[in-house]
């Protein structure tokens, strides 16, 4: 059994099958699914190796809901940006802004919720007024994805947007991308700050 704070281990053996190490009890990706919203942690170990399978396994829990109908949730046309950033050069910044975007969409998300609670038994009038957080909602995701592709365009190596200044010449920058990487990340990693500072601010 799992101490308290630590996730529950969940086994995962040859045949497929998920055993819930807290309880004592088989699961089912569905049940994995009820714990994640529930807020429960877990992580998904290979019962033969040991290995850590939880991201594998998570993203099976998405296929299964994404092909049940009337669940779908990724739009085709983020399905194939995503795609497209595997093997880019932008794909190190990508999970973290994705992170920082839900962080933010989950905070008005509680948000969203509460003035459900206050609509509900009240007039279909009063119902309409939800439209405005669902419009804010739209609104940020939009903000969201702009400031990423400013990131995207602010960090790029190949355009010399950024080198104003005179004497800079194509070569020399291209032959410091390889040793600076480490001061690349640092500065991806302050620009996504910003990002969650500005989303911060329009909450």
């Amino acid at each position: 059994m799992a101490a308290k704070d630590e996730p529950i281990i969940i086994k995962k053996y040859a045949n497929r099958r998920l055993y819930n190490t807290g309880t004592s009890t088989y699961v089912t990706l569905e049940d994995l699914a009820d714990m994640v919203k529930k807020g429960e942690e877990f992580t998904v170990q290979d019962a033969k190796t040991g290995d850590d399978i939880t991201h594998p396994v998570l993203t099976q829990i998405i296929f299964e809901l994404e092909n049940k109908d009337g669940q779908n949730m990724l739009p085709i046309p983020f399905l194939r940006q995503l795609i497209a950033f595997y093997g880019d050069q932008m794909q190190m910044i990508v999970p973290s802004f994705l992170e920082q975007s839900m962080i933010a969409f989950a905070k008005e998300q509680e948000r969203f919720r509460e003035q459900m609670k206050g609509a509900l038994g009240k007039s279909p009038l009063d119902m309409m007024k939800i439209a405005t957080p669902i419009k804010a909602l739209e609104e940020q995701t939009r903000r969201n994805m702009e400031m990423f592709q400013n990131a995207m365009r602010l960090f790029t190596p190949f355009p010399p947007a950024g080198t104003n200044g005179p004497g800079t010449a194509p070569a020399e920058p291209a032959r410091k991308d390889a040793p600076e990487k480490p001061d690349d990340l640092q500065e991806l990693k302050e620009q996504i700050a910003a990002m969650q500072r500005k989303l911060d601010t329009m909450s």
